[in-house]
């Protein structure tokens, strides 16, 4: 197809509604419901060709197959991992999202703000469309545990097969590492991100904040530096350290001049 006939298609799909909400684009070309149909004609569980359950979907330099943090990888159903698996175990939470192995705090705290939308956890939006991803349930473990993403409730995975799907939107998990969490924030909601950094920020910076929760913005913070790609086993002895970042929580109390905000980190 030349590139004018493309064009033409193109606007063709858009007038038809193609990319909204509504009608978001498969990304892959994968569609959800005949997937679903082979699989049940079929009776076997979904494989995806496309994000397979090896190296190459970890990562490519330190979470590369000859990367020592990819070693004793095993890629597990969440059947495997324990008795009785579900989704989501009362409602999404944002306390249900905890941090791995991958340096993906910006992604946590952006995940962890669109539980007080759950209607947003839907698909995602990617260079001006809607995109719907599929993908399997095969999660990378070590150990019997889940290595990146995973919820404090053990039998709940609404948050690892969320991560997932937004490392397959972007190549592998370790595209995932190192971020901004406005970037996530306009990847689940299509909207335009605001930045401010504290020691130049407007005066009424404040203010902005309360008119941006009335209107059910999704909000979060962080500490910058050069953040490690993977994440210290243990937490560092000054409490904050690389780039923590923060998922908004509505004020908890606001007595004039004070000005308190409540965060939730992803961090133990």
């Amino acid at each position: 197809m030349s590139n004018i006939a493309k064009v033409l298609s193109r606007r063709q799909e858009r007038g038809e509604g193609v990319g909204t909400n509504k009608k978001a684009i498969p990304f892959k070309k994968q569609d959800y419901q005949s997937l679903k149909q082979e699989c049940l004609a079929k009776r076997t569980l979904f494989c995806d060709p496309t994000f397979p359950a090896e190296s190459s979907s970890l990562g490519y330099n330190e979470l590369g197959p000859q990367s020592p943090n990819a070693r004793g990888v095993q890629w597990k159903r969440p059947k495997e991992l324990c008795s009785n698996p579900q989704f989501i175990v009362d409602g999404a939470q944002r306390t249900d999202i905890c941090q791995g192995e991958l340096g993906d705090c910006w992604l946590l705290a952006a995940i962890a703000s669109l539980t007080l939308e759950n209607e947003i956890l839907e698909r995602f939006w990617q260079y001006g469309e809607w995109v719907d991803v599929v993908i399997d349930d095969r999660l990378p473990t070590r150990d019997g545990r889940l290595l990146f993403v995973h919820s404090a409730e053990r039998s709940e995975y609404w948050s690892a097969l969320f991560e997932k799907a937004y490392a397959k939107l972007n190549g592998s998990y370790e595209a995932l590492a190192g971020g901004l969490s406005n970037e996530g924030f306009e990847d689940f909601t299509g909207g335009i991100a605001e930045m401010y950094v504290l020691n130049k920020a407007p005066p009424h910076l404040f203010k902005l904040m309360q008119k941006a929760l009335r209107r059910r913005s999704l909000m979060g913070c962080s500490i910058n530096s050069s953040p490690p790609l993977i994440s210290p086993s243990v937490s560092p002895p000054l409490g904050l350290a690389g780039r923590l970042c923060l998922p908004q929580m509505a004020p908890l109390y606001l007595v004039p001049p004070s000005r308190l905000l409540c965060l939730c980190s992803s961090h133990p």
